[in-house]
């Protein structure tokens, strides 16, 4: 299995690489995006604003789109998860458009939402053998999904419930980091591998 992690050149990206090496697959780091729809699967980090990771989609995302749509494996992680909808009140500039939606910021009193919280998950494979989840938050927005049989998870903070994971097709968001989510967020990342397998 080779998985492509995309590199906004916001960050860098060795804990969440190490995670899914731990899984036995071959990890690159790119910022290339042919290369990247060369690997078996696709992770969009969670490291960066909006707008500049927006701008390092591609400025023509019809293969993007189209290999997405088609089933290349892909997770979403925090501002990747973002990513996937169509855009966001944290800046100027369209999302991939996998989710219908939009991203705004998170209505709490303290922002941004930092430390550990629990989720509660529908059953998908990618929460097997995972009993409990209690995941590690760092963001200022969340998802607002159109349709409400995309989200899988939920978390609620400060009084305010939001998606913490969201599906289209073999395309996975989750708001949280599982690579500092202890062992079930890593459980979570072997588990993208392996559905991410099985599609290739």
């Amino acid at each position: 299995m080779r998985v492509a992690l995309y590199d906004y050149g916001a960050g860098n990206l060795p804990s969440l690489g190490k995670a899914v090496e731990s899984s036995g697959a071959e990890v690159s780091i790119t910022s290339d995006w042919p290369a990247a729809l060369a690997a078996d699967a696709l992770v969009l980090p969670g490291v960066g604003a909006f707008g500049p990771a927006a701008r390092a989609l591609p400025a023509d995302r019809t293969a993007l789109r189209k290999s997405l749509d088609r089933g290349f494996p892909c997770l979403g992680i925090c501002l990747g998860m973002q990513l996937l909808y169509e855009g966001s009140e944290e800046a100027v500039g369209p999302g991939l458009g996998v989710l219908s939606g939009r991203v705004r910021r998170l209505g709490t009193r303290v922002v941004p939402h930092m430390g550990w919280n629990d989720v509660s998950a529908s059953p998908d494979p990618l929460f097997e053998g995972i009993d409990r989840l209690v995941a590690y938050y760092a963001h200022s927005y969340v998802c607002a999904p159109t349709d409400p049989d995309s989200v899988l998870a939920w978390s609620t903070y400060d009084g305010e419930r939001f998606p913490a994971a969201v599906r289209a097709g073999r395309c996975w968001g989750v708001q949280f980091h599982p690579e500092k989510s202890s062992a079930a967020g890593v459980r979570l990342i072997h588990n993208f591998v392996r559905l991410a397998g099985g599609a290739a």
